[in-house]
C-alpha cells in the first residue's frame, strides 16, 4: 500500500506529507472450511492501514508499525501480523534507498 503521511521527527517531516509504503501479512487461526464470518475483508485492512498513517503525530515508523499491528491483531480470526513499513525520502548523509521497519505481533 502506498500513501503519503507525516511520519518523522524533523520540523518538515512533521510538516510536509512523504511517501509511506506498507506491507501487511496477516496470519489466520484455523476454522470450519465454508464458514463466511471468520473470512478478512481486505478493504478493512486497507481502511485499517489508511486510518493509521492519516493520524497526526506519527513520529516514528515503529509506532506507526505497533499501530497498524495492533489494530490489526485484534480482528477476529487472526493469529499474527507483520508489518513492514518504507520512508524512500530519508534525511540521511549518504545514498539509500529507503529505511525500513518491520513489526510483527501475535493476536492475543
Amino acid at each position: 500500500m502506498r500513501f503519503h503521511a507525516r511520519v518523522g521527527i524533523l520540523p518538515h517531516e512533521r510538516e510536509h506529507p512523504q511517501p509511506l509504503e506498507v506491507d501487511l501479512t496477516v496470519w489466520l487461526a484455523p476454522v470450519e472450511t465454508g464458514d463466511s464470518a471468520t473470512i478478512v475483508d481486505y478493504r478493512g485492512l486497507y481502511d485499517l492501514v489508511a486510518q493509521v498513517v492519516g493520524e497526526d503525530a506519527l513520529l516514528h515508523l515503529e509506532d506507526v508499525g505497533g499501530l497498524i499491528a495492533e489494530r490489526a491483531a485484534a480482528i477476529t480470526r487472526v493469529a499474527r501480523v507483520r508489518v513492514a513499513l518504507r520512508k524512500p525520502r530519508v534525511a540521511l548523509p549518504g545514498p539509500l534507498a529507503h529505511a525500513e521497519v518491520v513489526v510483527m505481533r501475535d493476536a492475543r
